[in-house]
């Protein structure tokens, strides 16, 4: 543990030292980034639309769904390798412990960090699966992860404190950010390493107004597990690490961590949307250190009041119930991994690390456009396939695609031969490599 203050002079931006042991605290707000309101373009329009919702940008992924989905409803044949959901329905064992907890009542507001047996099952889970010691006390639950993601950082910001973030990264973090008013600091991760940030570089961007490191592993939209010295070394910088862990479960090769093996300076956010197919329930979790569980709490209390009765009942049976299911949607899911990266390779596509988690690859496309929001919509057009296009997850991974394996084996293939067809259709034969 490193000692890390967020103090300054006002206005002053300056680098500071990590190498002295002791707690993070922080003894000023960050005020010299925050974003001035235009007095120019105020009026006395009643109606007028918060800036926080003028500014911010669209989930491009889901301008690309909504489109395939238009297409869709007009007669289109369209395949969708755009969406990061997984296409299991969720286990029928974790849907009837749904159905009994409302049978029996479950339908009523529960206390605000979540019901104590899963809170309790959630501390076991990480015992049991990273050898690390969770108080309950410390869990609050979530309707989503998402949520989780906005307490742990609201809980952390000032205006104009800043989030460091790896570039590519998940795209609603940077937006998370901006709407707290904090300022998203990105370090560009190389594909020659799978897009794993490294923590020298994560290091030279921090200053005295840094409150957190965001990462994520598994990665989206990477497919790539961090290494463990990666994140041993994220964890000795010393300041307070939010990590997404949301993909835990969803590797093929190789072991994930998790953040708490390292250091309890951290928050840890994770859920049931992806390792147990329940992304309808909206169901997730926050660990948070002691002295940040009241003030999440509170805030949890006043902007969400609880996660849903019969949803965390459902949740528990997940935990607790649920390994034989969520194996079987994982070895499918490896199936259609084995059978994407390939493909993708032969038709002119680069991967330079082969991804080994989640379900999703993001592969160069910038041999065939150097802009991924017009080729995505192309792609979708031309060829019927939806897809992800990079810029969505950062200027880094502009000319990049991200495809996900939550569909079929049959549909991945045709889409993908579709695909091709269409990169022969416009580039020519020598679209494709060897």
């Amino acid at each position: 543990m490193h000692l890390y203050y967020c103090t300054r002079a006002q206005g002053e931006k300056q680098r500071i030292s990590l190498d002295a042991p002791a707690l993070v605290t922080y003894n000023m707000p960050c005020t010299s980034h925050a974003v001035e309101e235009d007095s120019t373009s105020m009026n006395d329009d009643s109606t007028r639309v918060s800036r926080r919702a003028e500014q911010i940008p669209p989930f491009l992924v889901m301008d690309v769904l909504e489109r395939a989905m238009e297409m869709a409803r007009n007669g289109n044949d369209v395949i969708h390798l755009e969406v990061g959901e997984p296409d299991f329905d969720t286990p029928p064992n974790i849907i009837q412990a749904g159905i009994d907890a409302v049978r029996a009542g479950r339908t009523h507001y529960t206390p605000s960090t979540g019901i104590p047996e899963l809170r309790l099952a959630i501390a076991n889970h990480y015992a049991d699966s990273y050898g690390v010691e969770v108080d309950p006390e410390c869990i609050i639950v979530t309707s989503g992860s998402s949520p989780a993601i906005f307490l742990a950082l609201s809980a952390l910001l000032d205006p104009g404190c800043e989030a460091i973030l790896s570039d590519p990264h998940y795209a609603c973090y940077p937006n998370f950010v901006r709407f707290l008013d904090g300022v998203p600091v990105f370090v560009e991760a190389s594909p020659k390493e799978g897009f794993q940030v490294n923590p020298d570089d994560v290091r030279k961007a921090v200053t005295n107004q840094t409150r957190t490191v965001l990462i994520n592993s598994p990665s989206n939209p990477t497919g790539i597990v961090m290494e463990q010295e990666r994140m041993k070394d994220l964890a000795a910088l010393g300041i307070p690490l939010i990590s997404d862990e949301i993909y835990h479960g969803l590797v093929y090769e190789g072991k994930e961590h998790s953040v708490l093996e390292f250091t309890k300076n951290a928050f840890v956010i994770n859920g049931f949307s992806k390792l147990y197919a329940m992304t309808g329930w909206r169901l997730g979790y926050v660990i948070a250190p002691p002295e940040f569980v009241r003030p999440i709490q509170k805030m949890g209390q006043n902007f969400f009041i609880s996660a849903s009765d019969f949803v965390q009942y459902a949740g528990l049976e997940a935990l607790t119930n649920s390994s034989e299911e969520t194996q079987k949607m994982k070895e499918t899911f490896n199936q259609r991994r084995l059978a994407m990266i390939p493909r993708l390779k032969e038709m002119g596509f680069g991967i330079e690390v082969d991804p080994t988690a989640a379900f999703y690859v993001l592969a160069d496309a910038r041999r065939f456009s150097g802009d991924s929001y017009r080729f995505a919509f192309d792609i979708l057009e031309e060829a019927r396939v939806g897809v992800a296009p990079g810029i969505d997850f950062g200027n880094n991974a502009e000319g990049f695609i991200r495809f996900s394996y939550t569909n079929s084996l049959e549909n991945i293939l045709a889409g993908l031969d579709r695909i091709e067809l269409y990169l022969r259709t416009r580039f020519g034969p020598a679209s494709r490599k060897g």
